[in-house]
């Protein structure tokens, strides 16, 4: 039983968190990139709601 416990402390199949905190840069860039057309889609989208809201 020990064996196989530190057999499992010894992979390294996981992901880490240097991969972790990469992904999560990227996409904090992405989102500062497109700041502009996110936030025009999602008022276009509001927009819509309201008004289809409003038509019940």
């Amino acid at each position: 039983m020990l064996r196989i416990f530190k057999r499992f402390l010894r992979e390294e199949d996981g992901m880490g968190v240097v991969e972790i905190v990469l992904i999560i840069i990227v996409l904090i860039s992405l989102v500062i990139i497109f700041k502009k057309q996110i936030t025009s889609l999602v008022n276009t989208i509001l927009k819509k709601m309201t008004t289809q809201a409003n038509q019940i």
